[in-house]
């Protein structure tokens, strides 16, 4: 059963593994940080999302068909490079995201709209740091499982109050989303904080925090794949939520252009 799909083909980028019928795991690997380019995500990380929802579709019809709702399980694991334990995802490469000024809107967001409504369970597995765009990609992940950060400091911060990089509409619309508590949506965008693993877990951004290295990491994401992924036998956790998220996904579509700093001043300068 065991396959494997490297992305893209002759500079793999990420790789796509699918260990067990109902489990595939999407690891980046793409330089030592993992920053979210164009490329990384229009040339490697969509097409393995397509692959695996290809794969499963197939397995969840058959499952329908021959009356074993078993069959149709399904759930995927994203995880940073697996043969280190510092990056998840340092975030977007924020210069070569300036040279398109359609990065948002034809790039980024669609990726996490794709998977804020993916069909099946998602787990994302943060084996180190999770900054800016990498934590937006862990946020539209169903379940996040993080390394505690006892043997290498590991931090989840949108920083880009610290460095003055405004934010996409998306990324409100997703904090709003998954995050409830407005005294969070503070601590997050506004004062850029830096969490530990441990203050991430309790304030609820992560569902699971694990002692270890990658591999511990990863067996926690599978144990937690294995107790949800029979949820998707039946057709509808995607359907569903496209319904729980309706709001953020309607907010994502509209065509918003960023306001930077300058613009900004600009606009100040000549009212006042």
């Amino acid at each position: 059963m065991s396959s494997t799909l490297s992305l893209p083909v002759g500079n793999p980028l990420v790789t796509l593994t699918h260990p067990k019928p109902s489990l595939w795991i999407l690891e980046l690997h793409h330089g030592v940080d993992n920053r979210l380019t164009q490329t990384l995500i229009n040339k490697a990380i969509m097409p393995a999302l397509d692959a695996v929802e290809r794969e499963w579709r197939v397995h969840q019809r058959a499952s329908v068909a021959n009356k074993k709702p078993e069959e149709g399980k399904g759930a995927l694991i994203i995880v940073g490079k697996k043969d280190q334990d510092k990056f998840f995802s340092n975030g977007l490469d924020f210069a070569d995201s300036l040279k398109d000024p359609n990065f948002f809107q034809l790039t980024f967001n669609p990726m996490l709209t794709r998977l804020l409504t993916f069909p099946i369970p998602t787990i994302a597995a943060i084996n180190g740091h999770c900054y800016a765009g990498g934590f937006m990609l862990s946020l539209v992940c169903d379940y996040r499982v993080m390394t505690d950060g006892s043997s290498r400091n590991a931090w989840m911060c949108m920083n880009e109050v610290h460095f003055g990089a405004p934010w996409p509409l998306s990324f409100t619309a997703i904090l709003t989303a998954k995050i409830g508590d407005h005294r969070l949506h503070r601590k997050i965008a506004l004062e850029g904080h830096r969490f530990s693993a441990t203050e991430a877990l309790q304030d609820g951004i992560l569902d699971h925090i694990v002692k270890g290295k990658t591999a511990d990491i990863l067996a926690k994401a599978e144990e937690v794949a294995d107790q949800v992924s029979g949820n998707a036998a039946t057709g509808v956790w995607g359907l569903l939520k496209l319904n729980l998220y309706r709001d953020a996904l309607e907010a994502m579509q509209k065509d918003i252009r960023l306001v930077d700093t300058r613009m900004d001043d600009a606009a100040a300068r000549s009212r006042l």
